[in-house]
């Protein structure tokens, strides 16, 4: 009697292991995993188009290329075309169904039309490839719309046009996102921006400009998943970028940037100066935040 009651006891703790083992397993295949390997795969991608400067053949062809990548993924996209300053603009807004935002992640993903910074001047009447300046930013929001779960909070992606041709006549800084804003009818809880954020050594420091209670909770999230070295909880910068329209229209919002990138408008912005493990980084720290974000 003894022998079989223990045999039923063991028969049964062990399907309970088993069961509690399978659950485990089917539980961690099916959270979203941020790939930065990946992402990095769409840099190269990004800058065989050439320089994505506005107006450009290589512009044409990147936007083809996106809107396949993210109707692949499971987005609808559409480009928002207008004109700032004279310049034809086209944004491209991707979303799933038809909620009102909570959260849009940005990213510019023009080139610069000159880089002015290059030591070499004949390089400086040519524009920049832009492979952490813009496509690193567009690498992290086409990975998240492989892997944000369907009933996550809304999220809309945004890709702008336009950021990063101030300094030069007749342009100024940041004409997509200021367009994009502008036609907003509803306003989400937050923007979030990825601008630079490729750059191997990464140094992300809090930019004053942004929101503070956004900021807090952004870096907050990479403290607690081990990214602290990358996110430094202190104040550095202060600036203009995409994240200034929608501060101005009172959405909070923050700019995820590495400033500290000595190829920043030069022509060695290429992409063996990007990590696979700093796009993982801020992408893990994205998906993370938005999981905690409640509607």
């Amino acid at each position: 009697m003894k022998k079989s009651y223990f045999f039923l006891l063991t028969s049964a703790i062990c399907i309970f292991i088993f069961f509690g083992y399978e659950l485990w397993i089917n539980t961690q295949i099916s959270e979203p995993q941020f790939d930065g390997s990946r992402a990095f795969q769409d840099i190269p991608q990004q800058i065989a188009f050439g320089p994505r400067t506005t107006g450009s053949e290589a512009q044409e062809k990147f936007l083809s290329w996106l809107i396949e990548n993210l109707g692949s993924a499971g987005w609808q996209s559409s480009i928002q075309q207008t004109e700032m300053l004279g310049h034809s603009i086209k944004n491209v807004i991707a979303k799933r169904g038809n909620e009102k935002p909570q959260i849009i992640l940005l990213a510019h993903y023009d080139s610069r039309l000159l880089a002015d910074n290059d030591s070499d001047p004949i390089k400086q009447i040519l524009p920049v490839p832009g492979a952490n300046d813009g496509a690193s930013g567009v690498a992290v929001l086409l990975e998240l719309a492989r892997i944000l779960p369907v009933d996550s909070v809304p999220v809309w992606l945004v890709f702008v046009d336009a950021e990063d041709n101030g300094r030069i006549p007749g342009w100024d800084w940041i004409l997509g996102s200021r367009a994009f804003a502008a036609s907003l009818t509803d306003k989400p809880k937050a923007v979030v921006l990825v601008d630079m954020i490729g750059d191997a050594d990464l140094n992300i420091y809090m930019e004053k400009n942004s929101d503070p209670e956004l900021t807090k909770q952004i870096w907050g999230v990479a403290k607690n998943l081990g990214f602290e070295k990358s996110f430094i909880p202190q104040y550095k910068y202060q600036v203009i970028d995409d994240h200034i329209p929608f501060l101005e229209i009172g959405i909070p919002a923050v700019d995820i940037i590495d400033l500290d990138y000595k190829y920043w408008h030069t022509s060695q912005d290429t992409a063996d100066k990007v990590s696979p493990g700093s796009l993982q980084r801020v992408g893990e720290t994205l998906l993370k935040w938005i999981s905690t974000q409640k509607p």
